[in-house]
């Protein structure tokens, strides 16, 4: 494929999914008591990006939401429980 025959690059932000994961992530946190000061320590990510996270700023790779499960000693599966509305493709 030639160079100006190239797709651009789409960047991919699921604002629901993220809306949803943030709000997850704020319960888990307030179950266990714990600051995203805390959470930020324990998972060695910086305060901002937890901040970031949970403001919906960014999206988080996939070895974050690792990292903060771990931190919060539950699994991937506890962070990612809730229900997204189906996509339409009309």
């Amino acid at each position: 494929m030639k160079k100006d025959e190239t797709k651009s690059r789409k960047l991919i932000f699921d604002q629901e999914g993220l809306e949803s994961l943030a709000k997850r992530l704020k319960e888990i946190r307030s179950e266990k008591g714990i600051s995203q000061e805390e959470l930020a320590y324990r998972s060695e990510i910086t305060l901002s990006q937890i901040a970031r996270i949970e403001t919906i700023k960014i999206n988080p790779t996939v070895s974050t939401i690792f990292k903060i499960a771990r931190a919060l000693n539950v699994t991937p599966s506890e962070i990612f429980n809730f229900e997204l509305n189906s996509v339409s493709n009309e």
